[in-house]
């Protein structure tokens, strides 16, 4: 006889079905770090794609698809499917490190995908964020080298745990935030709009290449050799800069050559993401470990190291984690990574991404308020300036944060998610999902073009 088990909980159709119960509500129940919120005031009922649908029954072309999680969009049919299979086969949700058929054959085809066809690597499973990962990844470097310092860059993000908010650029979470991990020495990382050795173009790429390699080789740069260098090989958060090829080639070769551990974060460019597999690729070179989340779980929670063998240097428990064998996130991890693959899908982003840009510039011709549009595949910035003001000896105008954050929300009052990133908010960034068709990018461009006459930007 089965007992009758009896859930008393709130029914949410109960409650007036309008956003902004939902929002005084969660505002209630939450802290004040909650952020998206305050810049998308709405409460979701429901998602299928690239749309997403409030409880007024609104709809939303969503470019931001969970910070780049949602690389299939919402509610892909064979990602659902993949969750009902793993429900129904009686396996446990969560195994710690413990393995599974699943398991096993998540992380043979996850090898599979990287450098070599993962010959040289071992996967580490870690807790369920990027910044779990990052943590992992700085401790192995330590550990592997003896040594204590890291070289991160201007404008990364590694995420908000201690260490790896440590290596993040952004100035704002660190405030009155002591005791950070010591000896990071942040450099400077290429911008191909900014350049900040202020050279710009060419010229300000070799100088930054150069001004790396000398930093390592010099005996008296005042910076003890480290342990690791850690870089995004597209910067999202940072307002979507892609390193150059020449720079990251040679920040390889120096890594190579006095055994420093570089490790590259993938987590929010990895997985097609720029029109190749991983962003790393597009500069031909093999990391020693790859940091990687979001999309390798299929939109639930799950983070993995690839770690080049010679580096394993863990004893066995010296780093865990509660919910990294997280056997639901292994199963749809697995569905969009063979849909990735399977459907030459980085091949299709690579191509939308060129066409993207291309509209966008045309755009841009008619409204200087876009001061440059940058990115790879479906990972776009566009960032907002103040074309009436002087430019300075580069020929660049002043950011616009407040444009910025005017065109976001004119974009969501017209039915489009975007998310801002770089400094001071001035980049309009698009992660949509990866599947997102033509004509639906169509759609952005007259959303957005709707958006930027909201705003008052007056054409020219």
């Amino acid at each position: 006889m089965t007992d009758k088990v009896r859930i008393d909980t709130l029914n949410a159709n109960s409650l007036p079905q309008n956003n902004e119960t939902f929002l005084a509500r969660q505002a209630e129940f939450e802290s004040n770090v909650r952020s998206y919120p305050r810049k998308l005031p709405l409460a979701i009922a429901k998602a299928q794609g690239v749309w997403i649908t409030d409880v007024e029954n609104n709809q939303y072309l969503d470019c931001l698809a969970g910070a780049g999680t949602m690389a299939l969009g919402h509610n892909h049919p064979e990602v659902l499917q993949s969750i009902q299979s793993v429900i129904t086969s009686g396996l446990p949700l969560h195994t710690l490190d413990l393995t599974t058929p699943l398991k096993d054959e998540f992380s043979a085809y996850l090898l599979s995908l990287l450098p070599g066809q993962g010959k040289e690597y071992c996967l580490q499973f870690t807790g369920p964020s990027g910044a779990d990962a990052v943590e992992a990844a700085l401790k192995l470097a330590k550990k592997v080298t003896g040594r204590s310092g890291v070289i991160s860059f201007s404008g990364g993000y590694h995420g908000m745990t201690h260490g790896a908010l440590a290596v993040t650029g952004n100035l704002s979470p660190k405030e009155a935030v002591n005791g950070m991990m010591p000896e990071v020495q942040f450099m400077p990382y290429p911008n191909e709009y900014r350049c900040p050795l202020g050279i710009g173009g060419e010229a300000g790429v070799k100088a930054l290449t150069y001004y790396f390699e000398n930093l390592i080789n010099d005996v008296e740069s005042g910076v003890r050799k480290p342990a690791a260098v850690i870089l995004e090989a597209v910067q999202g958060e940072g307002g979507v800069n892609p390193a150059p090829v020449e720079w990251l080639q040679r920040i390889r070769k120096v890594t190579q050559e006095h055994g420093i551990v570089l490790i590259i974060d993938e987590v929010q460019a990895g997985f097609a993401r720029t029109g190749k597999l991983f962003a790393f690729e597009h500069a031909g070179i093999e990391p020693d470990i790859i940091v990687m989340s979001k999309a390798v779980g299929g939109g639930l929670p799950l983070a993995v190291l690839g770690i080049k063998k010679q580096f394993d240097a863990w004893a066995p428990g010296h780093h865990t984690g509660t919910f990294r064998g997280n056997q639901l996130a292994m199963a749809t991890g697995l569905t969009t990574l063979k849909i990735l693959k399977d459907d030459h899908i980085a091949d299709k982003v690579a191509a939308q991404g060129i066409w993207l840009k291309d509209k966008l510039a045309e755009l841009q011709k008619r409204f200087p308020v876009i001061g440059h549009v940058r990115g790879l595949g479906l990972m776009i910035g566009i960032e907002i300036v103040k074309p009436n003001e002087a430019q300075d000896h580069m020929g660049c105008y002043p950011a616009d944060g407040e444009l910025s954050a005017l065109l976001q929300k004119k974009c969501f009052e017209n039915g489009l998610i975007l998310e801002r990133g770089g400094r001071n908010g001035c980049v309009l960034r698009l992660l949509p999902s990866l599947l997102i068709s033509n004509d639906e990018l169509e759609i952005f461009l007259d959303k957005f073009e709707n958006a930027l006459l909201a705003a008052g930007v007056k054409p020219v």
